[in-house]
């Protein structure tokens, strides 16, 4: 396994590799041809910024058994999905702001995401891997007053697209079995969400090829892979982890109105 990081250091934007506290610098692309550049960095004197800049983040919905049964829905015979602005996408310890001159529901969900590697349109399930760079963590933020405030037509896209609404971090990590995962969520320091990426109507490989399907996946593009049971709203000064173990723990804080 290697974990890969985007980061502020000295004045530039940088990528490299982890290894404990120690970041080993990269030249070239992540998705390509890298090399050593002969720098090291420390992890606590760097800024952490969202692991690639992708061109779209595709968001799935009513992806588990659980939440379905618990919430009397349908399985679906073919991914549900929306699309997240790229602007709206931010990393690991930044504040989550509310939008200006919204008062209702700000709401966390925890989820796997999956980083594509090369593009790819249009393949089989088996190929999938080799379309999968590695996976993150993500935080799906919404404002969920918004999403259905006109009953003619449901607005995901403006909900889930505020700045700073597409959490993910703080790192990549390559050569994980998926469906080992569990996806937890920890609000205020409490446990709000707790799941198996094994409960999931489509699993990693077959998001990847249905979706690839719909539309060409480009490096660095995002897929979270959706969410179970016990997404909620935050409160205001709140602090939320969502933690996958093999992964790491992505950790921000819905500021103060």
């Amino acid at each position: 396994m290697t974990c890969w990081l985007r980061f502020e250091a000295d004045g530039a934007t940088r990528f490299g590799t982890l290894n404990g506290d120690s970041i080993t610098e990269m030249a070239g692309s992540m998705f390509a041809d890298h090399r050593p550049s002969g720098r090291l960095f420390d992890l606590p004197q760097v800024r952490l910024l969202p692991p690639t800049q992708p061109s779209k983040m595709i968001g799935l919905w009513n992806n588990f058994h659980e939440r379905a049964h618990a919430e009397n829905l349908h399985r679906p015979v073919h991914p549900l999905y929306f699309l997240k602005a790229a602007s709206c996408f931010t990393g690991h310890g930044a504040p989550i702001r509310r939008p200006p001159g919204y008062h209702g529901k700000v709401v966390f969900e925890a989820e796997l995401g999956i980083v594509i590697g090369r593009r790819c349109a249009g393949i089989p399930p088996e190929h999938a891997a080799d379309a999968i760079f590695g996976y993150t963590c993500v935080n799906d933020v919404t404002a969920r007053d918004i999403l259905r405030a006109d009953p003619a037509f449901p607005q995901w896209t403006r909900a889930k697209s505020f700045d700073g609404f597409g959490i993910f971090g703080p790192w990549i990590v390559t050569g994980l079995d998926p469906l080992n995962l569990r996806v937890r969520a920890t609000v205020a320091g409490i446990e709000r969400q707790n799941y198996p990426v094994a409960d999931m109507f489509f699993p990693p490989f077959e998001i990847v090829s249905r979706i690839s399907h719909d539309m060409t996946l480009e490096p660095g593009d995002l897929i979270a892979c959706g969410t179970s049971v016990g997404a909620g709203e935050m409160r205001d000064g709140e602090s939320v982890e969502v933690a996958i173990d093999g992964i790491g723990a992505l950790v921000n804080r819905l500021a103060a109105a």
